[in-house]
């Protein structure tokens, strides 16, 4: 990458994570997606209760296989046959949660759309810490800007790659559709928080992610 362009994307995730920090949101920098999991070693203890929110960051960093390692007591939706509306319940109980974030503001806030509500419930209530991997992809400037990444990105990409049939796949943008498939039908802002540091946000000086 360009080093002039590089330095103006520094300052965009400087200015995010000082934001974050002042909505009481623990936030860390990496440079790179295999740095994420050395972190995380630092966050989450061996032994802990975790469990992960549909996301295709988590698998790029490899934290889902590091996950999966038998260091934890991982309720994993990928299993074969899981039960996933038990699952989904048990969720609410684990000691840390894993996501990535449709889009992060730059005035340190989180923005999630979701189907069913999965992801982001325990995002704001029941595990006790959350922990956020997001590229720099996902930085936006304000929240109209984090509806507008949603419906012209991650809910097209997203509902792509479930085949889902629904008309953003095919037009390339969200129609506001009402169709049974549809991916988009809760809508979460994430601003200041009143446990400090319960979340807790990983950027990455990379693309990943939808």
């Amino acid at each position: 990458m360009d080093a002039n362009l590089r330095a103006i994307i520094q300052k965009r995730i400087e200015k995010t994570i000082g934001n974050l920090r002042n909505n009481k949101m623990a936030a860390y920098y990496v440079e790179k997606a295999a740095d994420v999991v050395p972190l995380v070693c630092e966050l989450c203890e061996e032994g802990e209760s975790v469990a992960v929110g549909g996301s295709m960051t988590l698998f790029e960093c490899g934290l889902i296989d590091h996950l999966d390692s038998g260091r934890y007591r991982f309720l994993n939706r990928y299993a074969p046959k899981v039960d996933l509306e038990k699952l989904n319940r048990d969720v609410f109980s684990v000691d840390t949660f894993f996501t990535s974030s449709n889009a992060i503001t730059e005035n340190g806030e989180l923005y999630n759309v979701d189907g069913f509500g999965t992801r982001i419930a325990p995002m704001i209530f029941g595990p006790q810490s959350v922990i956020v991997v997001a590229g720099y992809n996902k930085i936006v400037s304000d929240l109209d800007a984090a509806a507008k990444r949603v419906r012209e990105i991650a809910a097209p990409a997203n509902a792509m790659r479930l085949d889902r049939k629904v008309p953003c796949k095919i037009i390339g943008f969200c129609q506001q559709c009402r169709s049974d498939e549809r991916i988009c039908a809760d809508y979460l802002v994430i601003s200041q928080q009143k446990i400090k540091n319960r979340i807790k946000v990983i950027l990455v000086g990379e693309e990943l992610g939808y």
